[in-house]
């Protein structure tokens, strides 16, 4: 009797579980089909089906407030005072006038500054040929911590108008320089100064218009060896920034640096890139900073319009030129150049084993090299491939 029952039961919960199952999601599904919709059975069950559309809106809110995002670099900003030594007549007489502000980057945490020299030296552009010897300048630094330090000026990389100092400090918070190559035009970018006369920083943003391979920034109309070669340019406002300051994205990674130069009478900025600056400081830092070559050519960087707008069998390398088609005024006499027998409308293509294209120009290709050391150059010189040892 037990077991009937008990096997009673069991079809009894079978025969529910299916009706369940049947009700739920099979007679809905079939009275979904125009076939079975046909039959008053499947075609109830399928009015009892409610179908629900969820649609879900995420908001994405963008950070508002700069300075939030560049919490991780402001530590590394600090201010510059740039002042002219005390008349040894006049002790107490300060030339409040001729003092200067600038912006610059903590690069090292035992104390090596970074800015541009023009920022600091206010008649660095004026001279041909700077000379850290006899300099009537001082230097005071100050701090995000708010503490002030005398700053020796240790070097002024001629390549980038790059200037360092040294202060005696140590465990101070380097810059974290992001990788250059990765940033793209259309990214937003901010700029941080702070040249005023008390620690104080400001803020401005743009966007990252371009990278320019062939802009030069020796501010002459053609490109030269002996200035760098492939700057950013952001579309900043002129009037909020100056040279000197970093200019970071928006993850808060610090992609460049600014810099400036005076072009036709008017002062043009640009933005130096991070891996650039990287190769200069590990100069500074090896004690190289004066060991940078001359060539003494002045040149085109080709690229594909420039190679077919004058024929030239490669779209690519570095173009010895002179407007004027004279030899005197494309390669300087008595130089590097000169003496290695470069002529005018040589097309300069290889530096040893590097080719010369605009990601690796000839400014970047020669900065790598020192006074003293060879160079073989591979170059088409009317049409006909011709090697060259240079000596620098």
């Amino acid at each position: 009797m037990l077991k009937k029952t008990s096997y009673l039961v069991g079809i009894i919960l079978i025969a529910g579980l299916s009706g369940i199952i049947a009700n739920r999601y099979i007679f809905p599904y079939l009275g979904a089909n125009s076939f079975f919709s046909k039959c008053a059975l499947f075609k109830k069950a399928g009015e009892n089906v409610t179908v629900i559309n969820k649609t879900e809106q995420i908001y994405i809110k963008e950070e508002s407030s700069i300075s939030k995002i560049a919490d991780r670099i402001i530590p590394s900003v600090v201010s510059i005072a740039s002042f002219p030594q005390d008349d040894p007549k006049n002790p107490m007489q300060k030339k409040i006038k001729e003092i200067i502000n600038a912006t610059g980057e903590i690069m090292t945490s035992d104390g090596i500054i970074m800015t541009t020299a023009n920022a600091i030296l206010p008649d660095y552009f004026s001279k041909n040929n700077f000379s850290l010897t006899n300099l009537d300048r001082v230097f005071k630094i100050t701090t995000s911590s708010g503490n002030v330090y005398d700053g020796k000026l240790l070097a002024v990389d001629s390549w980038s108008n790059l200037a360092f100092l040294k202060i005696e400090a140590s465990n101070l918070p380097a810059m974290p320089f992001s990788d250059s190559d990765e940033c793209n035009p259309g990214e937003k970018l901010i700029y941080i100064g702070n040249d005023s006369f008390e620690y104080q920083n400001k803020f401005a943003t743009g966007l990252l218009s371009s990278f320019e391979p062939a802009y030069n920034i020796s501010g002459e109309t053609l490109s030269k060896a002996e200035k760098m070669e492939g700057v950013f340019l952001a579309d900043f406002n002129q009037e909020n920034i100056s040279a000197g300051g970093p200019v970071i994205d928006y993850s808060g990674q610090a992609i460049a640096v600014s810099g400036s130069i005076i072009k036709n009478g008017k002062i043009q900025y640009f933005q130096i890139p991070s891996n650039k600056i990287k190769k200069v400081l590990k100069k500074v830092i090896d004690g190289n900073s004066s060991s940078n070559i001359s060539l003494g050519a002045y040149y085109l960087p080709v690229n594909k319009s420039l190679a077919s707008v004058n024929q030239l069998a490669l779209d690519r390398g570095a173009l010895i030129y002179s407007a004027s088609s004279q030899q005197g005024l494309a390669v300087i006499f008595n130089s590097t150049a000169d003496k290695a027998g470069l002529k005018i409308n040589d097309l300069i293509i290889k530096v040893d084993d590097t080719e010369i294209n605009l990601k690796d120009n000839l400014s970047d290709v020669l900065y790598e090299y020192k006074k003293g050391d060879k160079a073989e150059f591979t170059l088409l010189r009317e049409n006909k491939e011709i090697k060259l040892t240079v000596q620098f």
